[in-house]
Order: C-alpha cells, then sequence, then structure tokens
C-alpha cells in the first residue's frame, strides 16, 4: 500500500515470527490495500522513483519491526501498465540495496509474467543480481480459461512446465545453489510425482554444487 504498515499488525506479525522462528520471512511486489479495503490478489502498480521511495520505506518499516531482513518476490504479471520509470529486476535491486532486503525469485512467475507481458524471461532472470537471491519459488501454470485472453495463469495447480526446468537451471547455473521451493495449491497428484519434482530439483543443485566442489 502507499500508507505505512499499520503498526498493530506489525507487533502481532513480530510476535508470530518470535513464536515460529521461520528461516526466512518473505511478501510479493504488489499492493493489495487501498482506503483501507485489503483486496485478494497481488495487484501491479508503476515502478515509478516515488513507487521505489514508498515501497523501501514500507519495506524498512517491516524490517525494524521484526528485528530481521525480510525478501521481496516478484509476483505474476498479467497487464502492462503505463508509467514504469523502472524494469523489474532494477527496482528490486535497488530496493535490496536501499533496505538490506534478499530476493526471492520465483521462476514460474519470470515465465508467465514474460508470456503475457512478451518480453525475454532470460534476459529478465539474467538481470538479476547473484549476491541478493536468498530464495527460489517454482510452480505450474495453465492458459486461462477464456480463450480470447491469451494469457498463462500462475495456477499453482500444475507440474513444473520444461521451459521453467531450463530457467531454473540456468538461474543455479550463475548464482549457484539456493534453497528452493516447489509450489503445488491443487489439483494434487500422487505422491511420488510429487517426489519426482523434488528430486529433479534436488539433482540440478547438486550438478551445481559439485562443480564448486
Amino acid at each position: 500500500s502507499v500508507e505505512p504498515p499499520a503498526e498493530d499488525h506489525l507487533r502481532r506479525l513480530r510476535a508470530l515470527a518470535d513464536l515460529i522462528r521461520p528461516a526466512a520471512i518473505s511478501d510479493h511486489l504488489a499492493w493489495q490495500k487501498w482506503d483501507g479495503v485489503h483486496h485478494s490478489d497481488f495487484l501491479p502498480f508503476p515502478r515509478t522513483r516515488q513507487a521505489l521511495d514508498i515501497t523501501a520505506d514500507n519495506v524498512a518499516r517491516v524490517q525494524d519491526a521484526l528485528g530481521r531482513s525480510i525478501m521481496v518476490e516478484n509476483p505474476s504479471l498479467y497487464i502492462d501498465l503505463p508509467g514504469h520509470e523502472l524494469d523489474e529486476a532494477t527496482f528490486l535491486s535497488e530496493l535490496a540495496q536501499r533496505t538490506g532486503c534478499g530476493l526471492l525469485v520465483d521462476v514460474n512467475n519470470i515465465f508467465v509474467s514474460a508470456a503475457n507481458l512478451r518480453f525475454s524471461p532470460e534476459v529478465r532472470l539474467d538481470a538479476i543480481p547473484a549476491s541478493i537471491i536468498g530464495e527460489v519459488h517454482l510452480a505450474g501454470h495453465r492458459p486461462d480459461p477464456d480463450p480470447d485472453s491469451g494469457l498463462l495463469i500462475d495456477s499453482h495447480d500444475a507440474p513444473v512446465s520444461d521451459p521453467v526446468w531450463l530457467l531454473y537451471q540456468r538461474l543455479i547455473e550463475r548464482v549457484g545453489p539456493r534453497p528452493t521451493l516447489i509450489e503445488r495449491d491443487d489439483e494434487m497428484p500422487p505422491f511420488q510425482d510429487l517426489m519426482l519434482e523434488r528430486d529433479r530439483a534436488h539433482r540440478l543443485l547438486e550438478q551445481r554444487m559439485s562443480i564448486d566442489a
């Protein structure tokens, strides 16, 4: 939001973090609240210098309240808003430099956004500095049920696609092993199918680790 995070919310978030002691805390580079109303999706905004100032201030407030750094995740994008002054990779990189936050790179989100907004996912992925990447997400996607839209939807209800696996391999070969989460929220397959995806990610991580050994 353009508004600072509510102090009561931050106190409750700090209490939860102190109770659970998670390895990492993250949130998406998106807005969800306007005029006191919370919306149910990650909504885009023009990546302007003013937006960077607001986002950096909000991230700093959250980190101060938690007493720890957080990671910021790139969301899936479905519409190319006018008015951008910074591309997504530059926006995230400058946000990390200003606040000390890390980046959670969702490879499927980059692929979906690239298909919807017509840019190169490889170029976008390669532009993210390795030093600020703390975690990686993978997931599946599907075409929009509306045949006229031509959009891909970050549905989390399908296997990770081969193009996303190739992007993941490209990323890991460049930046080195990173903690990786495969997201699956619906249309759950047999457990062994999930483990096959886990094993595929693990093999790529092990291959990269063997290069450093």
